[in-house]
């Protein structure tokens, strides 16, 4: 099968590429073209002919080094979208033809205390699709029948894949933060994931502030026209406080401006698994005092995407997506990692 893969972590800098890149490496051609042997699934997997696969920044982690696979090369991308191929032999959920989504969780060990409580996400043995097992970014992939979930017919493949990951994450973070109807939600960042969560914030009769890097006017005005209230950059000070806010960035500064803005008792949820700088001192009175909580998301659940996937359809989400050939991803990392990715990127397959 037809395969991008990635078989080192880069440290090289894209030549000519201005330093607003926020200073960090990127290969020119990080991902490499590769036939693999078609994937045989085992007795409790189902294997999907990928029709579609999102584009996220933990792709960058993983290109940067910043989140290392176990192994080489790897086949990134854990937004994926297909249909049914084979079955192994005890599968039961899916048939043949049906459509599915494999998300970021690829496996848990489904008996420790975490995944006992539907907290897969913490389990230690916890396996991630795109990293520790061969993701989308091919025309095939495998995934137990438990890590897999129909997708509603009101998506195309393109709308369906970012919901995979932007959408369930997002969702996440929403839950953890705690917003309520009619508080004040911050989200700092607008690309793939909170332009997914500003609609399920506004569903929910939540105000939505949002803030974006100096100069990203297209990330603006789609905050604008997606609900938001009130739109600045990262340092401006909103026209009042935050009761609960998302930090989306992969960098640290954001956290210290969110914790600055937010109400007494307000929680910041840090959505992001590495950040690419460290977040900024906290002097404990300016930022922390009066009970302000902040609290990471761990990768996402099962029953995050059985809930959302339905919520979303039900919602009327509609991701703006920006669409790309499989060839063409190393372009389309690099408009990530430029901040340059208008809604979220995603791959078509041919086959």
């Amino acid at each position: 099968m037809k395969a991008m893969v990635l078989k080192e972590c880069c440290e090289i800098e894209i030549q000519g590429e201005p330093r607003r890149m926020r200073d960090l490496p990127l290969k020119v051609e990080p991902l490499e073209k590769a036939e693999l042997p078609e994937p045989v699934p085992d007795s409790k997997q189902i294997l999907v002919k990928v029709s579609a696969c999102g584009i996220c920044h933990t792709e960058l982690d993983e290109i940067e080094g910043r989140l290392t696979p176990p192994r080489f090369p790897i086949v990134l991308g854990h937004e994926v979208v297909g249909t049914v191929e084979a079955l192994g032999a005890d599968v039961r959920t899916f048939k043949v033809g049906d459509r599915v989504g494999i998300a970021w969780i690829h496996s848990s060990c489904g008996e420790c205390k975490f995944c006992d409580r539907g907290d897969e996400n913490l389990c230690d043995q916890f396996q991630a699709t795109g990293l520790h097992a061969h993701g989308g970014y091919a025309q095939y992939s495998i995934v137990s029948e438990n890590f897999a979930y129909p997708i509603p017919e009101t998506f195309s493949d393109s709308q369906a894949a970012p919901l995979l990951c932007a959408g369930v994450i997002g969702y996440r973070a929403l839950r953890l933060s705690g917003i309520k109807p009619g508080q004040t939600l911050g989200l700092f960042g607008f690309g793939a994931s909170a332009h997914i969560a500003i609609q399920v914030a506004r569903h929910w009769n939540c105000r939505v502030f949002v803030f974006t890097r100096h100069g990203q006017t297209d990330h603006q005005a789609l905050a604008e026209k997606l609900g938001a209230e009130w739109v600045g950059a990262t340092v401006d000070t909103p026209p009042e406080k935050l009761d609960c806010a998302i930090d989306f960035t992969p960098v640290g500064e954001p956290v210290r401006e969110a914790l600055r803005v937010l109400e007494k008792g307000g929680r910041v949820v840090v959505n992001a698994i590495r950040k690419i700088n460290p977040i900024p001192e906290l002097e404990y009175k300016k930022y922390v005092w009066h009970e302000k909580e902040l609290k990471s998301v761990a990768n996402v659940t099962r029953q995050d995407a059985l809930e959302f996937l339905p919520l979303a359809a039900e919602i009327g989400i509609t991701p703006e997506v920006q669409e790309f050939e499989l060839a063409d991803i190393n372009k389309a990392l690099v408009l990530l990692k430029k901040g340059d990715m208008h809604g979220a990127g995603v791959l078509k397959m041919s086959h």
